[in-house]
């Protein structure tokens, strides 16, 4: 079976799409598959990182102008405008022609495509090239001509795509098929039975995104810097080797009154979560690794598109959602009446098993009675 990735990271998209693609391919690659990424290289790509993993990627140049939250100026009058259309660096049919020559050459069984800025009409226009379509989508603002959709987000549901997908299309829908990793399952029994008790932070964990291009990181180190904590208590950063203010967070780490150290791609997350009694971490990707593992966790949305789900969430006290960084240290000085809490209802999100689900969607035959149909 071939399997071919259409996905980018980038210094305004983060890192979360392709390393929840990456997941998903190793467990393919498990299965006997052979994978492929197209991707794109913009400013912050994790085109190494995929390659460096034993994967092939297959570049796509970026344009010279920096990506904005602005349609891009060659956007076609022909193309309905998607809110994330700029995150592509180019127009659908650009991006789908530059495609055309590679997909032709892999002929994938499989395409699957994790990008807020592309839906149906770059879909259409490589229908030729593909036999079936999986897309992994959080937003369901667009439509799609997908086979298989995943939309791994809590509280997601099946209606949410009603009209966006065909009838025969299967949905994969909540956290029951969050893509992890499987160190998560692994260090999952490890991680709840240590925090069980446990009312007292000893070690902060701070993961705000690979790259963190707006450093919401340096903002939380000053107000940590400000808390009445424990002398005793280490902080960990977590960085991608990309971001682009790593230096300057070494730096400030370097001066804080409390033991700080900062690590850059690290390959032991799951690990490093387990050990820590709080994280503090942007409202992404990494929210369903740190519910797996029972990690209590104080929030900050640092993307328009997190904030629905990190609301739900914070109802439902599974994080705490931290407004602004100045009212960090309020919301550590009250951990102790909500640490346990926080961590028996993050765990029960999901199992770390997800992966293993959504593989189970690619071993033949196809399971064409299960599909979703919409009344």
């Amino acid at each position: 079976m071939k399997v071919t990735f259409r996905v980018d990271a980038s210094l305004e998209i983060g890192t979360g799409h392709v390393m929840r693609c990456l997941t998903l391919a190793n467990a393919l690659k498990e299965q006997g598959a052979e994978c492929h990424f197209i991707c794109r290289k913009h400013p912050g790509n994790l085109i190494e990182t995929v390659q460096q993993v034993g994967f092939q990627v297959h570049s796509l140049t970026a344009q010279k102008k920096s990506l904005t939250n602005n349609q891009p100026p060659n956007q076609s009058n022909k193309e309905k405008p998607l809110f994330h259309a700029a995150w592509l660096g180019t127009t659908q049919a650009q991006d789908a022609e530059e495609c055309e020559a590679i997909l032709k050459q892999l002929q994938p069984d499989w395409l699957i495509v994790d990008h807020y800025a592309l839906d149906k009409t770059w879909q259409q226009a490589l229908k030729p090239y593909y036999k079936k379509l999986m897309v992994i989508d959080d937003l369901g603002d667009r439509e799609h001509l997908a086979d298989l959709l995943l939309d791994q987000n809590y509280g997601s549901t099946a209606e949410k795509y009603q009209n966006l997908v065909p009838e025969n299309c299967k949905l994969l829908t909540g956290t029951h098929y969050a893509l992890l990793r499987p160190e998560f399952a692994q260090w999952r029994e490890y991680s709840i039975k240590r925090r069980s008790k446990n009312t007292q932070i000893k070690n902060i964990l701070i993961t705000l995104g690979g790259a963190d291009p707006d450093n919401y990181t340096a903002k939380i180190l000053a107000q940590l810097a400000k808390s009445e904590l424990n002398p005793q208590t280490e902080i960990t950063v977590i960085m991608g080797a990309t971001a682009p203010h790593l230096e300057a967070i070494n730096q400030q780490a370097a001066a804080l009154p409390i033991s700080t150290q900062v690590k850059a791609n690290v390959s032991n997350m799951a690990e490093l979560m387990s050990k820590a009694d709080l994280a503090i971490g942007a409202a992404g990707a990494t929210t369903w690794e740190r519910c797996c593992l029972g990690l209590p966790t104080i929030q900050l949305v640092i993307a328009e598109n997190q904030r629905k789900t990190a609301q739900a969430l914070a109802k439902a006290s599974i994080v705490k959602i931290l407004h602004h960084p100045n009212n960090l240290p309020q919301l550590l000085a009250h951990a102790p009446d909500w640490l346990i809490e926080n961590a028996i209802k993050a765990r029960q999100i999901t199992d770390g098993l997800g992966v293993e689900r959504v593989a189970e969607e690619f071993k033949p035959p196809y399971k064409q009675e299960q599909r979703y149909a919409r009344p």
